[in-house]
């Protein structure tokens, strides 16, 4: 196995373990591996969203009339059964520097502290909200669909975390340094070309039915997924370049998770009007 492998094999561990509640990764030299290459954050995305839709799809496939709600609720408690809460830690931190009144320094300070504000309170809420009736939307398709776009939101948000790397400068030492300091445009493009299967796959059936669904309308379902996720992610980049100076931990935490939600709405309306 040359070293070139070992580094890749390396840096998805990395990725896994910091990413993802999965038990890999989680030594030193794996969380250096992936700050050398963010872009094997797609991996997660990956290994996420299948997970998660299969969570939502099995359970159509096998009896079409089940409950919507109840199949959204079992989604919403397995991606956060993969990847933990700490994303949402950083969407209440994001919370309260958005609604506080200051400059920048003032922001980063509001940031930094430990105390829930009402900021905090209402981005939780917003985001989980959002993904729960994103899942909603999505539990009311075809399962291939579905398959389609929990699978493009999740690997468009890894995409949209490397690319924020890439593009965007840490205001200070920390993670999120860490992660910046190791990428550049190279990342960006080498994320793009590892997500491509996740929205090219429904092409490979084209001119077929995917049980019930065509396989046209199907990849601009993915496609609309994951156009969306990447724009939630540009959406908090901008804020944070603009009010923080930049993107650190807790930014991309909160970009990962608006970008999931926007995916996921994103791709049933892409659905819905194709």
């Amino acid at each position: 196995m040359t070293g070139r492998v070992r580094g890749a094999l390396a840096a998805a561990a990395g990725a896994l373990g910091f990413l993802t509640r999965v038990p890999v990764g989680r030594d030193g030299d794996a969380w250096a591996a992936f700050t050398a290459a963010p872009a094997a954050a797609v991996v997660p995305g990956y290994v996420v969203g299948a997970l998660a839709a299969v969570v939502v799809a099995a359970p159509l496939a096998v009896a079409s009339d089940l409950p919507v709600a109840s199949v959204a609720f079992a989604y919403v408690l397995a991606v956060y059964a993969l990847v933990g809460v700490n994303n949402l830690d950083g969407v209440a931190d994001c919370g309260d520097a958005m609604v506080v009144h200051g400059d920048r320094d003032r922001r980063r300070e509001v940031l930094a502290d430990t105390t829930t504000g009402v900021g905090a309170l209402a981005a939780v809420s917003l985001v989980v909200a959002g993904l729960a009736l994103g899942a909603v939307a999505v539990a009311g398709t075809a399962p291939f669909v579905a398959v389609a776009v929990v699978l493009a939101a999740e690997v468009g948000a890894r995409v949209g975390l490397a690319a924020l790397a890439a593009f965007g400068s840490a205001p200070h030492d920390g993670l999120g340094s860490a992660i910046t300091e190791g990428a550049g445009v190279g990342t960006a493009v080498l994320a793009l070309a590892l997500a491509g299967p996740a929205v090219a796959w429904p092409l490979l059936a084209a001119g077929s039915t995917l049980a019930g669904a065509a396989s046209g309308a199907v990849a601009v379902a993915a496609a609309g997924a994951f156009a969306g996720a990447l724009a939630g992610t540009a959406v908090v980049g901008a804020w944070a370049t603009r009010r923080l100076g930049g993107p650190n931990g807790d930014v991309f935490g909160a970009a990962t998770e608006v970008a999931r939600v926007l995916g996921l709405h994103a791709g049933v309306l892409a659905w819905t009007l194709s």
